[in-house]
């Protein structure tokens, strides 16, 4: 089986990686820039994103677009950029092969979801998202890790499983596309939130935040994504699995999560600008934190932690005084539904 995967950064170079390793499977990494290709396949790593991880001997790195879409159009074509780059590879694909995609959030802009962007633009192309709780870091080492395949088309999510299913990576299938995508982005937004909240436990003075808040914070969030991901016509019961639930933990609360390192430096006082700069890497949650809430006001769901951090992410709060505003909102039920208008 042939598989192409088009984007070298942290998380495709890991998949394209793994499956490497897999007999029978024959794997083509696409990189945008013909010295980093070059240079991948010198060093026999991805010297930006993981130096540490060497390179199967069976990878072919390539900058030859054509060549990967060739490639994959004999059997699966993986998508792993960020989600600005999704529209623009997609328009470059033949218009009924399909694709599975590693990105999570929103595209700027026009506010949709992966899924929408390939009804869109491919309507007659099967597709599916491979989403869940995973460092590309730990998925390039081969350390135990368990996602979700999801598609309304089962055969194509059926593919993915017997394409990248192995010993160390598990991967489940589902139908419910909207609620990966709604769960693999908001995460990203909440994982911000818990950051800030984990950098104010550092300071100084009354009221200041610990376990007990960042509790209360990854549980409220998850609410929020649920509201959210059922008025787009997701199922709640995603929200309790890999996608939902599964992710949100680890890009809370895990040290490699880039989403949750912006909300700690910004509550150490660095600007957006600053942030970014160190970061080095896309942190989808900045840019899709204002999409998101836009999406849900539009629903009439309200979404209080995703709307905080676009406040401190836009300069226009600081992280101290959103927690206080956040923590003097009326009591309300903790039902999932939506308070009555």
């Amino acid at each position: 089986m042939k598989l192409a995967v088009l984007g070298a950064g942290a998380w495709g170079t890991a998949l394209a990686a793994q499956a490497a390793l897999r007999p029978g499977l024959e794997v083509l990494l696409w990189a945008r820039s013909a010295p980093q290709a070059q240079a991948m396949l010198r060093a026999r790593c991805n010297a930006t994103y993981l130096p540490d991880v060497r390179l199967p001997e069976a990878l072919t790195v390539t900058d030859d677009l054509g060549q990967t879409l060739a490639h994959g159009a004999q059997g699966l074509t993986v998508l792993a950029t960020p989600v600005a780059g999704l529209r623009d590879l997609m328009a470059a694909m033949d218009a009924t092969t399909p694709v599975l995609w590693l990105s999570k959030g929103f595209e700027q802009g026009s506010g949709a979801m992966p899924h929408e962007l390939s009804s869109l633009l491919r309507p007659r192309a099967a597709c599916a998202v491979l989403t869940g709780p995973s460092f590309a870091l730990e998925v390039a080492r081969g350390q135990p890790t368990a996602l979700v395949a999801a598609s309304r088309d089962l055969a194509l999510a059926q593919t993915v499983v017997q394409a990248l299913h192995g010993d160390a990576l598990r991967i489940y299938r589902s139908d419910d596309i909207v609620g990966a995508e709604v769960g693999g982005a908001v995460k990203n937004v909440l994982a911000i939130a818990t950051g800030l909240c984990d950098g104010l436990s550092l300071s100084d003075g009354p009221g200041v935040p610990g376990l007990n808040a960042r509790a209360a914070l990854v549980t409220r969030g998850l609410a929020e994504m649920t509201r959210l991901g059922v008025a787009l016509g997701a199922s709640a019961d995603t929200f309790m699995g890999l996608s939902g639930l599964g992710d949100l933990v680890l890009t809370a609360t895990g040290g490699l999560s880039r989403n949750r390192r912006v909300g700690l430096q910004l509550a150490a006082g660095q600007t957006l600008a600053q942030v970014l700069a160190d970061l080095g890497h896309v942190a989808e949650g900045v840019h899709c934190a204002e999409t998101v809430v836009r999406r849900a006001a539009a629903l009439g769901v309200e979404m209080p932690l995703c709307a905080a951090v676009v406040e401190v992410l836009a300069g226009r709060i600081a992280p101290r005084d959103a927690l206080g505003q956040l923590m003097a909102r009326m009591p309300r039920s903790e039902a999932l539904q939506q308070p009555p208008a």
